[in-house]
């Protein structure tokens, strides 16, 4: 019989219940749903008593394997440093992580508290401002964590050359000339950011762009999804949420204004950190093209045609932010 090696599959719901019964001290019987397919798969976990706690089993990514360890390191350090996020749940045997084999391999599965509070609203400015002061929370609470053991590091290498090669290799951008853009503004901007030279380095959330948290009723932004996280530019962290803000046609700069503004309000930012952060926007863009090109042959290249059309927000992000400085 024909092997054909899958590249992902999609756990049954009834089967993260009854693997989660196995693992968490939670008392049954388990319901379990699907919340979300993506970069991970997101499942929402009912205990009997109507607990609710999340279970995100991470998909195999062009990075390597999740870096679970450091992550539930950080969480539990800013937990216990009254940084509100979303800390992982131990397991029996009082880990943090499991591995769970998928036709695939192994994948890597970690249970949350679930968090109450609603969304965040993109029009609403408080909102806004208090993402700022829980990232500027957690980048305090980052000065007396330890780096060393992280996986990665949300440098230029991991963040814009290497997302620059997978777009090359998968063939999505089939214009010489249109790659050769590509070529060209990722040399000049990581000139630009290495000519800085003297940036802010912490830990970093990773995607902190304002929809990872929830608000809760007394106004935070309690954070979740730390996937991302790890030691890198703090001009980075903080550029995610100005991203969000202003590519795929978004002009929502009011927005990036109560972000600093709450982020100011509880730690102050160098004037390199906040210079770079505009240059990496389009870092953060080359990431995330570089993450869709990594998944062509599971998502199709129809799902990630759309990055060989991106030059025109970049060029457009040099010219009138970085050159004519309309910000």
């Amino acid at each position: 019989m024909l092997d054909f090696r899958p590249l992902y599959s999609t756990p049954q719901p009834d089967a993260v219940a009854e693997f989660i019964e196995k693992n968490y001290a939670i008392e049954g019987p388990i319901s379990c749903r699907m919340l979300q397919r993506g970069l991970n798969d997101v499942y929402l976990v009912v205990g009997k008593n109507a607990e609710r706690y999340v279970f995100r089993l991470s998909q195999h990514r062009a990075r390597g394997p999740a870096d679970v360890k450091s992550e539930t390191a950080f969480l539990t350090h800013l937990s216990q440093s009254r940084v509100p996020v979303a800390a992982p749940i131990p397991t029996l045997d009082r880990a943090f992580s499991l591995q769970a084999q998928a036709p695939e391999g192994l994948r890597s599965g970690v249970l949350f508290q679930a968090l109450d509070g609603r969304e965040p609203h993109a029009s609403d400015l408080g909102d806004a401002r208090a993402n700022g002061k829980t990232l500027a929370m957690l980048h305090n609470a980052a000065e007396v964590f330890p780096h060393d053991g992280a996986l990665y590091r949300l440098d230029l290498e991991y963040l814009l050359w290497r997302p620059l090669a997978r777009i090359g290799e998968s063939g999505i951008v089939e214009d010489a000339e249109v790659y050769a853009d590509l070529e060209r503004i990722a040399g000049d901007t990581g000139k630009a950011i290495e000519a800085f030279g003297n940036l802010t380095w912490t830990y970093c959330h990773g995607d902190c762009h304002g929809f990872n948290s929830r608000i809760n009723e007394v106004g935070e932004a309690v954070f979740f999804d730390f996937d991302d996280s790890g030691p890198g530019y703090l001009a980075y962290d903080l550029s995610v949420f100005l991203w969000a803000n202003v590519s795929f046609g978004r002009n929502s700069t009011r927005r990036w204004g109560a972000f600093i503004e709450g982020y100011r309000a509880v730690r102050p930012i160098t004037a390199a950190d906040f210079e770079a952060a505009l240059h990496f926007v389009i870092v953060r863009h080359f990431w995330l093209m570089g993450e869709y090109a990594a998944r062509a042959n599971e998502w199709g290249s129809n799902t990630v045609g759309w990055i060989a059309r991106e030059t025109n927000f970049l060029k457009m992000w040099e010219t009138e932010q970085l050159l004519d400085r309309l910000l």
